[in-house]
Order: structure tokens, then sequence, then C-alpha cells
């Protein structure tokens, strides 16, 4: 069997390589390795947005969250599924703006100092969640190859990987990378899980198998040390995986540069249609197939390492080709998402920083260099991140609290306010990220009462950057009618 599993992943493998070294063929220019030379159609469009949203995040945190809650787990992606709706509005807005980074547009709405603030942000948000990505890669090939191949040794390979092919081409390879791996992992889902469902007798095995909260809206989070609590108390639970999800969704520099890099603002806006329908679909695959899991796998090593349900489940729950057919796209699926989040931030550095302050009259080709240099040095630095973080869950959790909290607010702001300043901006992107920072510092949660030591850090953070955004506005100068132009609709 693990001749059909190395099969598989090969052929994945290099067929993602091939993508990335035909791409980086066609590279010439910044614009054709920061944002595809701006000739993105919206069917590339929409399997690479729905691709690099969909990652270990989803595979990992989110089956963790249905193997624990049950159904209840679909209301973290319910946040990216609100966020979507807004998202139809502002697509056409941002190719209309057309830049290269969003911190291009913190600085034409703003002010140089909230690109700065910006670019930190993205930086602290990105590489963690390009870390967790690693790491999930890293147990996929354990779990494969347990005698070869240790969760550590397996992260190594991840990132080795997806630095060499993200530096190759940049958004060229990652976009079309993504149509592959988008178009296979949406049709393994759709077989899998009716599979997986009948394997567990149905839905009536279903309820028989688990407890009545997993088919329950509020799921376990009504659970505190053993007892069940009131049903305020699942909701603040609940919200805390739908808020950071929607606002991560709302103000995504991913998706940005993706609509920077359409090939029209139509092509931005219809793309947008197809990856709603898609996140609906796979989202809601992915929570059921770990929730299918949970049922045919209450203890064991699936207990033991929960967030490797879906993988498990693919390896001793499906026939031996399709099992290895879903591991491989899980598999695919982390390569992409890591590729998106480490490629953004390090697309930060290059233009927000190297060409900004460092030499803005570098010619095409030394912008090449520096961005796969880019690349590199926070592949090593989410790599560190990924072998020394613990669960995935909770650093899905830490790394789209501090964008949400920091960034989203004066994005949504920068389009839709007339009236939020430069200064309002920089005093909301530093209070969110300063918040959730000291939040989640080691003891500081000791230092706080019971009620406040369990919660998570994206309600303070996002109430103190809008608190700091709307205050500081209201006694700072307003926007100059040449600011709001830059992003007028």
């Amino acid at each position: 069997m693990s001749a059909l599993y190395m099969v598989v992943l090969g052929a994945i493998s290099a067929v993602l390589l091939a993508v990335a070294v035909s791409r980086a063929l066609q590279v010439k220019t910044k614009a054709d390795y920061l944002v595809a030379g701006r000739s993105l159609p919206a069917v590339v469009l929409v399997l690479t947005l729905l691709t690099s949203w969909i990652g270990a995040g989803s595979l990992f945190a989110g089956a963790e969250n249905a193997y624990k809650n049950g159904f209840a787990a679909l209301w973290q992606p319910a946040g990216g599924w609100l966020g979507l709706l807004l998202i139809y509005f502002i697509a056409p807005r941002a190719r209309k703006f057309a830049q290269f980074t969003l911190p291009d547009l913190l600085e034409a709405r703003y002010n140089q100092t909230a690109r700065v603030l910006g670019t930190i942000a993205i930086l602290f948000a990105y590489v963690g969640i390009a870390s967790y990505q690693f790491k999930g890669g890293g147990d996929v090939l354990h779990l494969i190859f347990p005698d070869a191949v240790t969760a550590e040794q397996g992260t190594f390979i991840v990132a080795a990987f997806v630095v060499v092919t993200t530096a190759l081409a940049g958004m060229s390879s990652v976009a079309y990378m993504d149509v592959a791996i988008g178009s296979m992992v949406t049709v393994i889902c759709i077989v899998a899980a009716p599979m997986l469902l009948a394997k567990a007798d149905g839905w009536a095995g279903l309820h028989a198998a688990l407890p009545p909260q997993y088919f329950e809206v509020l799921g376990n989070y009504r659970m505190s040390g053993g007892v069940r609590g009131p049903a305020s108390m699942g909701v603040v639970r609940a919200l805390e995986f739908l808020v950071p999800t929607l606002l991560l969704m709302l103000g995504n520099q991913v998706m940005y540069q993706k609509f920077f890099s359409a090939r029209s603002e139509r092509d931005a806006r219809v793309s947008v249609i197809g990856w709603t329908l898609g996140t609906l679909v796979l989202e809601t695959l992915i929570v059921a197939i770990a929730v299918f899991g949970r049922a045919l796998y209450p203890a064991g090593e699936a207990a033991l390492h929960p967030r490797e349900i879906i993988p498990y489940t693919a390896r001793h729950g499906l026939p031996a080709v399709m099992g290895a057919l879903l591991l491989g796209a899980v598999f695919a699926k982390v390569i992409s998402t890591a590729s998106n989040y480490l490629f953004s931030p390090a697309t930060n550095l290059v233009e927000d920083v190297f060409v900004r302050y460092v030499s803005p009259g570098a010619s095409n080709r030394r912008v090449l260099l520096i961005s796969r240099l880019a690349v590199a040095v926070l592949g090593c630095w989410a790599l560190y991140q990924a072998v020394y973080a613990e669960s995935i869950l909770e650093k899905m959790l830490y790394a789209y609290t501090i964008y949400s909290a920091a960034l989203t607010p004066v994005v949504l702001a920068a389009f839709y306010s007339k009236r939020a300043t430069a200064w309002g901006a920089v005093a909301a992107i530093a209070t969110g990220t300063a918040v959730t920072l000291v939040w989640d510092a080691p003891g500081v949660k000791a230092l706080f009462p019971p009620i406040l030591a369990q919660r998570d850090a994206i309600f303070p953070a996002l109430f103190a950057a809008v608190a700091a955004l709307v205050v500081v506005s209201a006694v700072t100068p307003k926007p100059t009618a040449e600011q709001l132009a830059r992003v007028a609709d």
C-alpha cells in the first residue's frame, strides 16, 4: 500500500513542480512575478481563490474542531461564507486600484506609516499561517510513511518543496498550481464523503455512534470543565471561530493580490460567484468527512491526534486507491495554501520594503532575485514556527486574529469610509497587533480573571482596534479629496 501512496504523492509533486518550472520560464518582469502580468481569467481566479483559502486551517484545524464538536464546526467556515457576500462588491474596486500589495492600498488611502505597520502585521500573520501548513504537510507524510518519515522530518520536506516551487515563478506559479489542485480536491471530496457516510451506516449509524450534541447548533461549545454551561457561553465560543474567519476573509491580502492579478474588473467580480459556491460545498464536505471519521474512529490514534482525522480516515476508512487520492489531495492543498501565504508576505518585503526604501530604481532582474530570496528567508522563519507549534488550531486562531483585528477594519474603511483618517488607521493597526501579541504572550493570561483567561484574543483586539480607528479619526484632520479618489468606485 505504501507503494501506491508513494506513486500518488510522487505524481502530484511532479505535476506541481512541472507547472512551477513552466511558468517560471514565462516570468520576465516584476508584474509577471508579483501579479501574473494581470492576466488571470475568471476560471483561474475561482480555482486559485478556492485553493488558497482552504488549506491546513480547514483540513487540520477545522477537522480537529469537527472531531471534537461535530457539525457545530461549520461556525468556522461560516465566517468565510458571510465574508464572500461582501467581497462580491469589493472585488471590482480592488481590481480597479490594481497595485501589487495591500500596503500599497494603505499608503494610497492613508499614509506611509500605515503601510509600514500593515506590512509588519501581514508578516506576523501570514508566516504563522504558512507555518501550520508545513506542520500539516509533515503530519500527512508521517501518516503515510510512519516508519520512514517522522512528523518533524516531513515538515522539513514540505517546507523545502514549497519554498522551491513558490520561488520559481511567484504568482503565476501559485495560481496555475492551484488550478490543478482545486479541481482535483473538489472532485475527490465529493466522491469520498458519501463513501464514508455509507461505511458509518448512514445517518442512523452516525446518530447511534455520536453524542447528540454533535448534531446541535453549538455542539460542545457550551462545555467547560466537563460541565454544560448556558447557551450564551456557546454562542461566544462559536463567534470566536466565526469572527476571525470573517474578518480574515474581508481583509485577506492573498485575495486582494489575486484580484490585482485579474484580467479585468468583470473577471474579478465573476470569480467571487464561483469561489462562493466552491467554498460552500468544499468546506461543508471537509467538516462532514471529519465527523464521519469521528464516528468510525472514536478512540486510539485518531483520538490522540484529532487534527489528523481526515488523512487518518483516508488511509484507514476508504478503498486503497480512493484513500491514496484523498491523502494526495490533502497534501496538495497544504502545499498550495503554504505557497500562497509564503508568497504574499514575500511580496510585501520586496514591494513595501526593498523597492520602496532600499532600491527604488531596481531592475526587473534584481527585483526577481530579491523576491526569490525573500521567499526562502520567510520559509525558514515559517519552518522555525512550525517545528515549535503545538496546536494547529491555536496557531490558526492566533494568525487570524492578528490580521483580523489589525488590518481588516482599516481595509474596509479605506473602501467605504470617507471619515477614517491616516492616523486613525495607524492607531488601529498598532493597537490590534499589540493587543493580540500581549493577550497570547506566555504567562499573561495567568494575570486575568478566569472568565477572561478562557477567551481568545479576537474580541478584545478587535474592539480596541475599532475604538482606536474611530476615536483617533474623530480628532484628526479629514482625508483629502485626492486620498479618497484613489479608492473611489
